[in-house]
């Protein structure tokens, strides 16, 4: 069997493990499908069916349910932490920062563990991108410029926004910042904000 092949089944069983993983964690807490559905706007209907496996789960069904547990996404996915020997993909850094493959399939929704490191002077170059983010913040402060605004965020906060909206963010803080990121189809397509060009003169 291809890798390509086994790519698609590892993830179909990530999903399918979802669901018993809601049900645990909402037992623990005590909680019942009611006062969930109550804390989180999602119908006990819509519920039940993630947690039997019948609703296939996205972020805008996971993060709610995240905030009202008060738990990372990652505890809801299952997603391995760092150094973990059995997780197969591979870190990626880029301009010192590493991100942790949450995700292995190729387009669609995809997710990493972001660990950004503190610097001593940080430019903001807002970016633009096709798509839809989520920031969930672990432990540190993260700087996000979006638009014309200009937050921190701190542990258990999260920011979602249109990608086609200018961003950038980086560690607000000496310690730097670890986060989650994850945006939705062609959010992959990263391009460079357009800046206006100045006019020749007699153009």
């Amino acid at each position: 069997m291809s890798e390509e092949t086994d790519v698609p089944q590892e993830m179909d069983q990530v999903l399918t493990e979802v669901g018993p993983r809601l049900r645990r964690i909402r037992k623990e807490r005590g909680a019942t499908l009611a006062a969930l559905s109550a804390a989180t706007g999602i119908s006990v209907s819509t519920l039940s069916r993630l947690e039997s496996g019948n609703r296939k789960p996205s972020l805008e069904l996971l993060l709610p349910i995240a905030r009202a547990h008060q738990v990372p996404l990652d505890e809801l996915v299952g997603a391995p932490p760092v150094g973990d020997p059995r997780v197969r993909a591979k870190p990626i850094v880029r301009h010192g920062r590493t991100m942790l493959p949450l995700t292995r399939q190729p387009g669609g929704l995809q997710a990493y563990k972001v660990i950004e490191p503190a610097r001593a002077s940080q430019v903001p170059d807002p970016r633009t991108h096709e798509g839809y983010e989520w920031l969930y913040v672990l432990s540190g402060r993260l700087r996000l410029v979006l638009g014309d605004h200009d937050v921190v965020l701190g542990p258990g906060e999260a920011a979602e926004f249109d990608t086609r909206v200018p961003h950038w963010f980086g560690a607000a803080g000496e310690a730097g910042a670890e986060f989650l990121s994850l945006f939705g189809p062609q959010g992959e397509r990263m391009h460079v904000r357009a800046r206006p060009t100045r006019k020749e003169s007699g153009g």
